[in-house]
């Protein structure tokens, strides 16, 4: 029973602290998931996150609360994908009923742009970060050469030919499932190939 709960009072606190912490939505919320559910509480690996994270982007709706569903799922079914997206959109829910009134003076308070502008490099340090490290993975999965002409392939249908990212996404996932098929079969015939030799 104390275990039940602890649970979901890890779920809660860690939701909060997303939901409170999160500065900008979207993909600049993922490294305070990616804290929380890997380096915290350890509830998931960094190779699982980022595969979630992957499937997450492609499909439609906020990533944050799919994240948050998706992890609550993981660790208590529907009771915990319930607990983890209410406590989640709860901080923000609040400022934006507290602020609402507000709103107008508030975008043109030099304090507020102030802050704003003060908050950015944060953000986008704390994206790098995620950046490198699942770079890093692809790398040690791919290899070197492989790693870097994936990552140029998709800068060029990003940025170049203006794909979506979803089906950049997608069409990843589906390379990356006939890659690793393959790799599997070539390691196992060198196997095969030891154990007759």
């Amino acid at each position: 029973m104390e275990k039940k709960q602890n649970a979901y009072v890890q779920l809660t606190m860690a939701m909060l602290r997303t939901g409170i912490l999160g500065y900008g939505g979207g993909p600049s919320v993922m490294p305070l998931f990616r804290y929380e559910a890997v380096t915290r509480y350890k509830w998931t690996d960094d190779e699982e996150f980022g595969e979630i994270l992957a499937i997450a982007n492609a499909l439609p709706g906020p990533i944050a609360t799919k994240m948050a569903a998706y992890l609550g799922y993981k660790l208590k079914k529907t009771s915990g994908a319930v607990v983890a997206v209410l406590f989640h959109i709860f901080p923000s829910s609040i400022a934006m009923i507290a602020l609402l009134s507000l709103v107008t003076v508030l975008s043109h308070s030099k304090v507020v742009i102030g802050m704003i502008a003060g908050v950015m490099p944060v953000v986008a340090v704390m994206l790098g970060e995620m950046a490198y490290n699942f770079g890093e993975k692809t790398v040690k999965g791919l290899g070197t050469v492989f790693g870097i002409a994936m990552f140029a392939v998709s800068f060029l249908l990003l940025e170049t030919v203006h794909i979506h990212p979803a089906i950049v996404i997608m069409i990843f996932l589906a390379y990356g499932s006939v890659h690793f098929r393959l790799a599997g079969k070539r390691e196992n015939r060198e196997i095969e190939r030891d154990v007759a030799g």
